[in-house]
């Protein structure tokens, strides 16, 4: 039986000392590449000198197009191969060389990846203990002048060629800040990046190949699905390699978090921050319900209160024999599927309602198995999610009912948990598909992510039945908290008119300042006004008094007095 990890603490692990160990598994190195003939010659060079045994190694060199053609170097492992993949894009080339490896492990490379000597072997000590790790080398950048191949191949410590080196920096702080991925499990996946990552081959069938719809982030999509097919993530600082030069994102992480941000919130829930929106749907969902469809009413109260919830991340599977349905228009009051027929005609254009003949998994990380007849309160399954994520539990289970023929419950599971389970169980039971006793299988999810239960009361589920007045309560307490808010609301509005209030009476003390000064002054003006006519006047008056007084002032014209008579000419003799 497989060792059982919790969570991502791959630190219950002993793997050997390198060199102090006997391998038996097989390790297919897959290795996209796109021009780059020299840096590619330096990798395999790299790879030629493996301290892992070479007949265990298989190489598989994928050429996505380039011009001229790529060519296996003389220094290469004798393992190696060239295929072709015409499809452009590194998603399909890394799917190409999938396809065509054969190895019990297969490990990315990039091209311009040079590995060290102990970097396959640091890997695969690790696969050697269980088939659902994830493991990741330390990659340092270099912008070193590029050796010969031969000088790599012939080289015992590479950093004596390519150092000084700046090393994979997030990788690093991600490590650091979360004790080596072992505190927050649901985030690991985030270590998943192509250029020097290996993942056990029944993992990776489980999960799928990469993506090539996507333009970038395909390795954090890819290492979002191995999460949720049972991955261990391990960060191994004992396999190390040199990458030629920056990487991609290290020459433009704004443009890449641009088109990245873009596409990968629609494919992994976990990163909710891309999920702003209050109510737009997205391919992968964060929560599943599955109801059996039974009763028309019981299975419409179920669900159209799971999707009228405040979690709209949601989507529900409606199981039930849709496809044997068989409309009956003579008589359809007597049909004895008419409750299916009716579920299936109410919900056939609802895009969150996914008619299906079973549960069949999809990609969403918590999946809830909900019987018909019991209504979720508004916040129910909101407090149900806080239940699971903040605990990291791998199952919560809900008490609904107990009565002397037996119990329901509600079901909470965590795919993550429920997908390690079945693969740490034996090869026999799992392979295929095979469905394993359900016990077990709790157990086993116990045993890698725990388990945790609680009664429905407390949550708010509650019997259809018993809805309206539930329905009652619930208008009742939206009611009160908007009149509460109304209160809050008013309350503000009342605080700003008080300050508006404030702000008006101090506009209007100094306005009456200012009218005061101003008639201050104008009272002033009119005061010197007044002084300055009053002076004149006086100034007339005495100049008019002093004309009066003196003999000038009774002069005549040139200088005659008006009471003399004027002289005239002599007088001319008569005759």
């Amino acid at each position: 039986m497989t060792r059982r990890i919790r969570g991502n603490d791959y630190t219950v692990l002993d793997p050997p000392a390198l060199g102090a160990w006997t391998p038996g598994m097989r390790v297919s190195v897959v290795v996209p590449a796109y021009n780059g003939q020299d840096k590619l010659d330096l990798a395999l060079a790299g790879l030629a000198a493996q301290t892992y045994p070479e007949e265990l190694i298989e190489v598989v060199v994928v050429d996505n197009g380039s011009s001229p053609a790529l060519r296996l170097p003389e220094i290469r492992p004798a393992g190696a191969r060239l295929i072709v993949c015409d499809v452009p894009g590194r998603a399909s080339a890394r799917n190409a060389g999938l396809a065509a490896a054969t190895g019990d492990v297969v490990h990315w490379l990039d091209s311009d990846v040079v590995a060290d000597r102990h970097e396959v072997e640091a890997h695969m000590r690790w696969h050697h203990l269980a088939p659902y790790l994830v493991v990741t080398s330390y990659l340092r950048f270099t912008t070193a002048a590029l050796p010969s191949p031969d000088v790599v191949a012939s080289t015992a410590d590479l950093a004596e060629l390519f150092e000084p080196a700046e090393p994979h920096e997030w990788l690093v702080d991600l490590v650091q800040r979360t004790n080596g991925l072992t505190d927050t499990p649901s985030r690991a996946f985030s270590l998943h990046v192509g250029g020097a990552t290996s993942v056990g081959r029944r993992l990776i069938e489980a999960a799928g190949p990469m993506d090539e719809e996507l333009i970038l982030g395909q390795d954090t999509e890819m290492g979002y699905r191995l999460a949720q097919a049972g991955a261990v993530f391990v960060p191994e600082p004992l396999a190390r390699g040199f990458h030629l030069g920056p990487s991609m994102r290290m020459r433009d992480k704004d443009p890449i978090d641009r088109v990245s941000h873009a596409l990968i919130g629609d494919r992994i829930p976990q990163y909710r921050w891309l999920r702003a929106h209050p109510a737009r749907q997205w391919k992968v969902p964060y929560l599943e319900v599955v109801v059996e469809a039974e009763g028309y009413e019981d299975t419409r109260a179920t669900v159209d209160a799971v999707l009228a919830g405040t979690v709209p991340d949601v989507s529900v599977l409606l199981v039930g024999p849709w496809d044997t349905l068989e409309p009956e228009p003579r008589a359809p009051l007597t049909d004895p599927r008419l409750d299916l027929a009716l579920i299936q005609g109410h919900y056939a254009h609802e895009s969150r309602v996914r008619l299906t003949p079973d549960d069949a998994e999809r990609l969403a990380p918590f999946r809830l198995r909900l019987p018909a007849g019991w209504v979720p309160g508004e916040d129910t399954l909101a407090r149900l999610l806080d239940l699971g994520v903040d605990g990291g539990h791998g199952l919560v289970g809900v008490l609904l009912a107990e009565s002397p023929e037996g119990i329901v419950t509600a079901r909470l599971e965590r795919r993550a948990a429920f997908a390690r389970a079945a693969l740490i169980l034996t090869p026999e039971a799992s392979a295929g598909g095979a469905a394993h006793d359900g016990d077990a299988v709790d157990d086993a999810v116990d045993d890698v992510f725990g388990t945790v239960w609680t009664d429905g009361e407390t949550l708010g589920f509650v019997p259809a039945s018993q809805t309206s007045a539930a329905k009652g309560r619930r208008m009742a307490y939206r009611a009160r908290l908007e009149t509460e808010a109304e209160v809050v609301k008013l309350t503000k509005e009342i605080e700003r008119l008080r300050g508006q209030v404030s702000k008006w009476r101090e506009e209007a003390g100094r306005w009456r300042k200012s009218a005061v000064d101003l008639r201050r002054e104008v009272g002033a003006l009119r005061r010197e006004v007044s002084r300055l006519k009053a002076g004149r006047l006086r100034t007339m008056i005495k100049r008019i008094s002093v004309r009066r007084t003196t003999p000038a002032a009774i002069e005549g014209p040139n200088g005659s007095s008006p009471l003399t008579p004027r002289e005239g000419p002599p007088a001319t003799p008569a005759g």
